[in-house]
């Protein structure tokens, strides 16, 4: 029913004369409209220019806004995000990508000493205006160098803003605001929903983003404000916090269970929409936290301490997490370390029955 539905309503938005498009094209038109908008932005990268990206992000910008707009760099991330740093001190806004999250860890000094330090050590002389973007998170067999989710790092970092899209409409509006934003911001892709949302069902077909409402992307300009969570579902059985990926696996989760649950997106990770979630779990008296990356010190430990810090006396349940496990990501037990839906299933009978 659901499936005929949305085609029912993909259908209505093509004659609507609506504009329907999946993840890659969102981010790829965010870049060429701030590439039109603004002369200073830049957008560089191993492969992102004549080739276009891994992932075709990048695809005709570089044809379209010259190449000294659009660039392929080294194979050097330290290298990537040092002349990123060097070119917003200088007035510019650049957009560097890398082209995998598992690699962005040699261009951590930058990013830590100097790109979130550099405000404050210049008494606000100078700023880092860049948007480092980069495809994260598993789903794809990449194994444990293409499969990552390092998020919990950076929003460790002050100084660092840290940006999470789960839907084409989100993806676009937030990157625009990224790029435009005066800090340095960590801007990660989930590439297993770059052409589809995922139930977490591995062994089904792929929904593509044109059956799915949150598709529709306007043209041109437009942006959605950092640390504004997004209500994916209303409900007062639970609240449920999770970003990118896990947030179309855990309103699937819901959705089969008949649990009618308050889902969030938290799409900003740095800066946090405290109050949308302490709303939440006020009205609901119950919390779950999902998310892929590994589970000691992930950012699900800070939404736990935030929850039963600021909310412990609405709390009805302890707080629950699913997560990836503390090991390496696995490439032939994938489907066992991703937080899927019999490990969320189970986590909400539990935090229901307490």
């Amino acid at each position: 029913m659901s499936t005929d539905i949305e085609t029912k309503n993909a259908s209505q938005a093509a004659e609507a004369g609506e504009r329907r498009i999946n993840m890659i094209e969102a981010i790829n038109d965010a870049l060429d409209t701030m590439l039109g908008r603004d002369p200073d932005v830049i957008v560089m990268g191993e492969d992102v220019g004549y080739f276009g990206g891994v992932f075709r992000c990048t695809a005709g910008l570089q044809e379209k806004h010259g190449k000294t707009r659009v660039f392929d760099t080294p194979i050097s991330e330290c290298g990537i995000i040092g002349v990123a740093v060097g070119m917003g001190a200088y007035g510019l806004r650049p957009v560097p990508e890398i082209q995998f999250a598992d690699y962005i860890y040699p261009g951590l000094d930058q990013l830590i000493s100097e790109a979130a330090r550099l405000r404050y050590r210049s008494a606000t002389d100078y700023i880092a205006p860049l948007t480092v973007r980069s495809p994260f998170g598993g789903g794809i067999f990449g194994g444990q160098t293409h499969s990552q989710s390092p998020e919990a790092i950076f929003t460790h970092v002050s100084g660092l803003k840290t940006v999470i899209p789960s839907t084409p409409y989100d993806a676009k509006g937030l990157l625009i605001s990224c790029i435009e934003d005066n800090d340095p911001v960590i801007f990660f892709e989930p590439k297993r929903i770059y052409n589809g949302p995922f139930s977490g069902y591995y062994d089904k077909p792929v929904e593509p983003w044109k059956k799915h409402k949150d598709s529709v992307v306007p043209e041109g300009y437009y942006k959605i404000p950092l640390g504004k969570a997004r209500h994916v579902t209303e409900g007062e059985q639970l609240t449920v916090l999770t970003y990118g990926t896990m947030v179309h696996v855990a309103e699937a989760v819901c959705r089969e269970k008949g649990v009618e649950a308050d889902i969030l997106d938290l799409r900003t990770l740095v800066p946090l929409d405290i109050e949308a979630i302490e709303a939440s779990v006020e009205k609901t008296g119950r919390c779950l936290i999902v998310h892929e990356a590994t589970r000691t010190s992930g950012f699900g430990a800070e939404l736990s301490a935030l929850v039963t810090e600021r909310c412990f006396y609405h709390l009805e349940a302890p707080v629950e997490r699913v997560t990836g496990f503390d090991t390496p990501y696995p490439h032939s037990l994938e489907w066992a370390y991703f937080p899927g839906p019999v490990r969320i299933g189970d986590a909400i009978d539990k935090i229901l029955k307490d």
